[in-house]
């Protein structure tokens, strides 16, 4: 499956290609015992890379797409033409978004297993497929009309409020708790886990040394960086801190000639090349979004700080989200400072007295 010359693209070498030729139910083998599956979905973000991996007398599967039918057909193909009639016998998820545990349930419950996954990641999950057909809560629509929210706007978010769990399949009532820096056996080799922190809250990647391999999941991908996001149930969070200090961490704990195998696009070589690009990324986002507050501005007036796009009505949680998780990070390194006004509206401005600090 190699291309016969590895792509070099910004910075990182991909053995296999960018665009590698890799179709849903034909799992591919990338070193002895682990095969790449790559699943569709119905979104602008339209694949899923799944891992799976031979475990003695059954198969342990890492992260398991979304809880719709082609996900379930795209299984079924596997188990019946690639698994050779050996169960699955564990579910990883590397953390709670739709697309990574969507179908954990389902596979868990048709195979009799447990899911592994972090403590964190599992109960947020529970709380937020809770929400399902529960309307938006005001403390939510309070923290929206603080950023500056039109009456349109809040309207379009009561309206998606709750969606979640549309692509998640119930979780089994119990789990097996994932820790940071614990080690497991997935047959012949051991594996470590790695927390991080920013994107989600407990968010696990798989370090093989023997196969010189990272499962990232989400925590490092080559091309796009994932949301980290202020969200209205911690208000007061600094997301972006705990990202950074994850990255900076993973730079200096694991090795550099590691095949990384993401969640999204394809797997690379240059991880702590990569690492210092989210890191660089971030920091540059910081800079700019401290020059942008000369003047008051509302979250929804940073947005040409930190984007290159219109923001329109599909990625405006995501866009608020990030903005604050830049805006948090600043106040807490006492760069800006925020006001509330007399209609409940958050606004922001540097301290002029700092502009000539590193942010």
């Amino acid at each position: 499956m190699l291309a016969e010359t590895p792509e070099i693209y910004r910075g990182l070498k991909y053995p296999f290609g960018r665009k590698p030729d890799i179709r849903p139910g034909k799992p591919e083998e990338i070193a002895p015992g682990v095969y790449w599956a790559r699943f569709a979905m119905p979104m602008s973000l339209d694949h899923i890379n799944l891992w799976l991996l031979e475990d003695g007398e059954g198969w342990t599967i890492v992260d398991t797409c979304l809880d719709i039918p082609s996900t379930r057909e795209t299984w079924e193909t596997i188990f019946s033409d690639f698994m050779g009639g050996k169960p699955v016998t564990r579910v990883i998820c590397t953390h709670l978004h739709p697309d990574h545990v969507g179908s954990a349930g389902w596979l868990t419950e048709r195979f009799d297993c447990e899911l592994w996954m972090s403590r964190e990641e599992f109960l947020m999950c529970k709380a937020l497929t809770a929400d399902t057909g529960r309307p938006a809560p005001e403390v939510a629509l309070r923290f929206y009309r603080r950023a500056g929210y039109t009456e349109e706007q809040l309207d379009h978010y009561k309206g998606r409020f709750g969606q979640f769990g549309q692509y998640v399949y119930a979780l089994p009532d119990s789990f097996r708790r994932l820790v940071d820096r614990e080690t497991i056996t997935i047959g012949e080799h051991y594996w470590q886990l790695l927390v991080g922190r920013g994107h989600s809250p407990e968010h696990v990647a798989l370090y093989c040394p023997a196969l010189k391999l990272l499962i990232s999941g989400d925590q490092v991908l080559p091309r796009i960086t994932p949301n980290v996001s202020v969200f209205p149930t911690e208000p007061e969070g600094d997301p972006l801190r705990e990202w950074l200090a994850s990255n900076a961490d993973l730079r200096d704990t694991l090795p550099d000639d590691l095949l990384v195998l993401p969640a999204h696009e394809a797997p690379f070589l240059g991880l702590h090349y990569r690492l210092g690009q989210v890191i660089e990324s971030h920091n540059r986002d910081l800079r700019n979004l401290f020059a942008f507050l000369t003047e008051p501005k509302r979250v929804v007036d940073c947005f040409p700080a930190l984007f290159r796009r219109t923001i329109g009505m599909e990625d405006l949680g995501a866009a608020t989200g990030e903005t604050l998780a830049h805006l948090n990070c600043l106040l807490r390194r006492r760069r800006i400072t925020r006001r509330r006004d007399e209609h409940g509206v958050h606004w922001y401005r540097q301290i002029a007295a700092t502009a000539g600090a590193d942010v």
